[in-house]
């Protein structure tokens, strides 16, 4: 079973989910570069996406671009479950990233990190948005309405 951080800390484009994390200190969204590559190049397969940014990475770094030195490593969630460093960028940076990576996708992700960036801002004037969110998620799971409910009492 998720935990509740582990769900706040995903987000969804289309069919892909994003890891993502939120630095209270900053208030900057920091995505994972991998799965945000992997939107982009509509893959699928987790080592494809990982590759393609080791090679653009060693791209960028010879153009001396300051994409790459912008890029942090975070622990976050993996498909194991396990926290795993990997590496991540705020929303400015990514932004700059995507420019690299010819694709179909750029401007529906552009568009998705700035409703991300809109959704959080509303859900810290109004902590409901949160718990709301939440639940659609869960049912988007399959979670049972008593399940929900249940999670929801324990938070």
């Amino acid at each position: 079973m998720k935990t509740n951080k582990e769900i706040n800390s995903l987000a969804v484009f289309e069919q892909f989910k994003i890891r993502r994390h939120y630095d209270e200190q900053s208030e900057k969204w920091y995505f994972s570069v991998i799965d945000i590559i992997a939107v982009l190049t509509e893959q699928t397969d987790y080592q494809v996406a990982r590759n393609y940014w080791k090679v653009l990475k060693s791209r960028l770094k010879k153009e001396g671009s300051e994409v790459v030195t912008k890029c942090n490593r975070l622990k976050l969630f993996a498909e194991d479950g396990k926290m795993r460093e990997t590496d991540v960028a705020d929303v400015e940076t990514i932004l700059r990233l995507i420019q690299s990576i010819p694709s179909k996708k750029t401007e529906p992700v552009k568009l998705w990190l700035a409703k991300v960036g809109y959704e959080r801002m509303q859900e810290m004037t109004d902590p409901e948005r949160a718990m709301n969110r939440s639940r659609e998620y869960w049912k988007k799971q399959g979670r049972s309405d008593k399940w929900i409910q249940q999670r929801m009492m324990s938070q």
